[in-house]
């Protein structure tokens, strides 16, 4: 639905309307949604474009390429599927990534594309040693996997340990909020004109649990186990936030947050998250 709307140049909403509509789950006609997004007077085009294309997605019809022109077909997974992606950035890291990639290379065919998927994820998400962790653990699951099965847990373990090892923290959330692609997005999303002013407001509700995960592991296991220093803190810490991320002071605080991804491993949440882990690979 995202994909649709953004095609047509429209919001999320408009698409997940047609969606609705195309699936007949409530009793009104295609006119009448119609009519309904015209009323709105803003964006009516492009509203009316993502809604249509959602709304014969949900019909089950497909747009059909035009003459002459070929429909995309599916790369599918193969040799040099890492090495294949263009990638840039500093000649330490690029041999580092390239050294990943041919790891991926050489694991079963059919594992490749969904571990290469999960790489990249994790290499995003922290660092390139993080990506190799990523593969020790992905190693650990194919010994235990064969070919008679498709390699169907190997699979299933790229997909899962990547997400497991993505977790969401402050450092993730404050990292995605002060990238430049982001702002990007939501300039693209709201339709915000090139040399237009854009205020974003942030809303964070940060709990005791997620600042003692910030902590060092030592510091955030001590004021867990004592309830009464934590319900203290956490009568402190535990009501909303606006942050204006579009001001120098409110980008400045979360892009320090987000520069705390260096130090993860050394956090209560990373103790926590590995040790989960740990005991999901034990019941393999």
């Amino acid at each position: 639905m995202e994909k649709i709307a953004g095609d047509n140049g429209s919001m999320i909403s408009a698409s997940l309307l047609g969606a609705l509509a195309g699936s007949d789950a409530l009793p009104f006609t295609r006119e009448s949604y119609e009519q309904a997004i015209g009323a709105g007077g803003r964006g009516v085009k492009a509203s009316l474009a993502a809604f249509g294309a959602a709304f014969d997605r949900a019909r089950g019809i497909t747009n059909t390429p035009p003459p002459g022109e070929k429909a995309a077909q599916p790369q599918a997974a193969g040799p040099g599927l890492g090495t294949a992606a263009e990638v840039s950035g500093p000649e330490s890291l690029l041999k580092g990534w390239q050294g990943l990639a041919a790891r991926v290379d050489a694991l079963p065919l059919a594992l490749r594309d969904m571990a290469f998927r999960g790489l990249k994820k994790v290499v995003d998400y922290q660092d390139i040693a993080y990506g190799g962790e990523y593969l020790d653990r992905l190693d650990r699951a194919v010994v235990l996997d064969s070919a008679e099965h498709d390699y169907a847990l190997s699979i299933s373990a790229a997909k899962h340990l990547a997400n497991a090892m993505c977790y969401d923290d402050m450092i993730r959330v404050a990292d995605l909020k002060t990238r430049s692609t982001r702002d990007q997005r939501v300039r693209r999303e709201v339709g915000v004109k090139d040399g237009s002013i854009l205020q974003v407001t942030e809303y964070f509700h940060p709990r005791i649990e997620e600042f003692c995960g910030t902590l060092p592991a030592g510091l955030g296991s001590y004021i867990e186990a004592r309830p009464k220093l934590a319900a203290f803190l956490d009568r402190r810490i535990n009501h909303g936030r606006r942050i204006r991320t579009d001001s120098f002071a409110g980008f400045a605080a979360l892009w320090f947050i987000g520069g705390l991804r260096r130090w993860r491993r050394r956090l209560l949440r990373h103790k926590v998250e590995a040790a989960h882990l740990e005991r999901w690979y034990a019941l393999a």
